[in-house]
């Protein structure tokens, strides 16, 4: 490897320094090195602080380029350098470098260094164990004290300095995500809390449950976003608090039923129509003509009782469809 770099650096010198970069970081991987040492190898190498911050396993490390760990709270500034420790994932280890484009070397520290620090942390701090439900039954357990839900939210790996948010499914556990991470996919309805201090998930779970309520099945039968965040409700959420889950349905919902029964393509019309922003656009939605479409709100309209190509009759269409959700048991 030494001589291939020498020859390299002879015909170019960023491949040749590449190249002892890749070796560079072989070498501490056969050696077993640790995170810290990781991170100093790629300050050292650049000639500038390198800086490492997983936040699902509490990782922070940042080294100056003379090796000295001078770690720092200040946020990475997005103009650096940086690489994930996954494909697709986010930001976890930059070269605190501005002023001018990413070198090819400083691309090939950044991946190498990621590639072997994630090896590293996967083999001595493994996964945060996000689905543990005991920690997170207490984490979500607004009766429980302080410092329990403290311990609880760390041993999920959960940083007590950043956000989370809480997930709720009809059948499933609760579960409990930073809140930079995405919760998709999703297998089922889910309503998604806002992301919140880590004692303050107790109010986003208690959101994420009615943010569910809001969630249908993506079917024929109950068509509509299988996913909702609380975040998105706003007003809407009120509705919640004056619907009781297997009570009477209002009237509205019970001639939204009758009109259902009437014909298999009701609900997803009714539907479109309310998720749309004109009716070409509900006739895409429903896969149908546009001619087609005008004639099944003409026949829903005279089931219903009401409008629906009028905006305060639209308006009370997508409460009727809500308030069927809210309804349901």
């Amino acid at each position: 490897m030494k001589e291939l770099a020498g020859r390299l650096t002879a015909l170019d010198p960023d491949a040749g320094a590449a190249v002892r970069v890749i070796a560079y970081f072989d070498r501490l991987a056969e050696a077993r090195a640790g995170v810290e040492a990781l991170v100093r190898g790629a300050a050292v190498l650049a000639g500038a602080p390198a800086r490492l911050v997983d936040a699902e396993r509490l990782v922070r490390v940042r080294v100056e380029p003379d090796g000295t760990r001078r770690d720092s709270d200040l946020p990475p500034d997005p103009a650096w350098p940086t690489a994930a420790l996954t494909p697709g994932g986010v930001p976890a280890l930059w070269l605190e470098r501005t002023g001018a484009a990413p070198s090819v070397v400083d691309a090939v520290i950044l991946e190498r260094a990621a590639g072997v620090v994630r090896l590293v942390l996967d083999r001595t701090r493994g996964r945060a164990p996000l689905d543990d439900p005991a920690l997170v039954e207490t984490v979500l357990d607004a009766t429980a004290a302080e410092p329990a839900r403290l311990h609880a939210a760390r041993r999920l790996g959960l940083d007590p300095a950043a956000p989370a948010r809480a997930l709720a499914t009809p059948q499933g556990p609760p579960r409990v995500l930073p809140g930079s991470r995405e919760a998709g996919p999703y297998a089922d309805r889910t309503g998604v809390g806002p992301a919140v201090p880590v004692l303050d998930l107790p109010r986003s779970w208690a959101a994420a449950r009615t943010a569910l309520r809001f969630a249908a099945d993506g079917t024929a039968h109950d068509p509509g976003p299988r996913v909702v965040h609380a975040d998105d409700l706003g007003g809407l959420a009120l509705l919640a608090d004056l619907v009781v889950p297997g009570a009477e349905p209002p009237a509205d919902v019970r001639a939204v039923e009758a009109a259902a029964a009437d014909a298999p393509w009701m609900l997803a019309t009714l539907h479109a129509v309310t998720a749309t922003t004109s009716l070409r656009a509900a006739a895409v939605e429903a896969g149908v003509h546009h001619s087609t479409l005008q004639d099944r709100l003409t026949h829903a309209e005279h089931l219903l009782g009401w409008p629906t190509r009028t905006p305060q009759g639209r308006l009370r269409l997508h409460l009727a469809l809500t308030l069927r959700r809210l309804a349901r048991g």
